[in-house]
């Protein structure tokens, strides 16, 4: 397949690149944080993309949704990441809307995707219970209590959890702590009596929580997708969520690498603008050649994901990497030849180094998958 956009994802893409540059450009994550706000997203845009369809853009058109396709999701989350957009989108309309669209239940399908679809659901995965990213490391014990089950565990990095109306939580069935099998995953309401949930400012102004559950009470119908086999359930999301992810690091990139060209043509040292020097032209073209490179990989990632193709576990780590290693770097060298006033509050680049090193460690850095591609490949 082409990498390119077909004409309708351009449309989109057109369309989010203006919205987006109007009603939540990098002022107004700076509000946000400066307001202290207690949900750290706006309701009124949350209302305004759910209308505009993007909450449903993965959804089956049965449920509510436009089933546009991960390409299409892809250009929006791009878009995000250019204006640093904070909002639930990717916990809820990548995540929570890929688990339950294919793992979901016919009677949890017809009551929960409506809602999402409208933008009165969101949800949040829980599943990391160390600092570091650890899928298969599940302590969290989920054991028969009646029809149901009774869960008991600490998550972490819980992405929009003081926020979500549904926790999607993997807990641990069978097995020991590392094994994949015997995981499965389970919806739980945050309201319920044993569930606290501790919201977490990040670095890059984003939120996550600490969720620890006592003696919660779940019943059979809580269960999503298969007991014991609730791992290949996640690690889809999973892999779902790094290529998307990786969207939005390319949106990052992309715009840290346009702010300093910019700067390098307006800033003037020695008499002298400092584009003109040989050795910021030299950095600058590198990093151009490398945004390049990762806007064809995640294009190829979020292809793989329309396709269904067997592939993209492996795809899906070597776009997390890729895109992680470019926004990172992107963000660094931004800051650098801003010079001294890059790490000052009054630019906005530093916002976007922030929120590169959050994404790249979010679902695993590029050493994590750079492991896991080795594996993946029999080494």
């Amino acid at each position: 397949m082409a990498l390119i956009l077909n004409e309708d994802q351009l449309m989109l893409k057109d369309m989010a690149k203006g919205f987006l540059a109007e009603k939540a450009p990098v002022s107004e994550l700076r509000r946000l944080r400066d307001e202290a706000d207690e949900k750290g997203f706006s309701k009124e845009l949350w209302a305004e993309m759910a209308e505009m369809g993007w909450t449903g853009v993965v959804v089956p058109e049965e449920f509510g949704g436009i089933d546009f396709g991960y390409v299409g999701a892809g250009v929006i989350l791009e878009e995000m990441g250019r204006n640093l957009t904070a909002s639930p989108f990717f916990s809820t309309a990548i995540l929570g809307a890929t688990l339950l669209s294919k793992y979901g239940s016919d009677a949890q399908k017809q009551d929960l995707l409506p809602k999402l679809v409208e933008g009165n659901l969101i949800t949040a995965l829980a599943c990391d219970e160390r600092s570091r990213h650890a899928p298969s490391f599940i302590q969290t014990r989920a054991e028969q209590s009646g029809n149901g089950f009774k869960l008991n565990g600490a998550k972490t990095f819980v992405l929009d959890g003081h926020v979500a109306d549904k926790l999607i939580v993997a807990a641990r069935t069978s097995g020991e702590d590392r094994d994949e099998s015997g995981i499965t995953l389970f919806l739980v309401d945050p309201k319920s009596e044993g569930v606290d949930v501790e919201r977490s400012q990040m670095v890059d102004d984003r939120n996550a929580a600490r969720v620890t559950l006592n003696d919660v009470q779940v019943s059979g119908d809580d269960v999503l997708g298969e007991i014991d086999g609730g791992f290949k359930a996640l690690n889809h999301a999973l892999d779902t969520g790094r290529i998307c992810l990786s969207a939005e690091m390319l949106g990052v990139a992309q715009a840290s690498m346009e702010r300093t060209v910019e700067y390098l043509k307006e800033r003037e040292q020695f008499g002298r603008i400092i584009g003109t020097f040989q050795g910021l032209q030299h950095r600058a073209a590198h990093l151009f050649s490398e945004v390049e490179l990762t806007r064809s990989a995640v294009l190829k990632g979020l292809q793989s994901l329309d396709a269904n193709d067997p592939l993209t576990p492996h795809l899906s780590s070597m776009v997390k990497a890729k895109a992680g290693q470019t926004a990172v770097l992107a963000g660094n060298e931004g800051v650098q030849m801003h010079g001294g006033i890059g790490m000052t509050d009054e630019f906005d680049i530093g916002f976007y180094m922030k929120r590169a090193r959050v994404a790249q460690e979010s679902f695993g850095d590029a050493a994590f998958h750079s492991d896991r591609l080795a594996k993946l490949a029999g080494y």
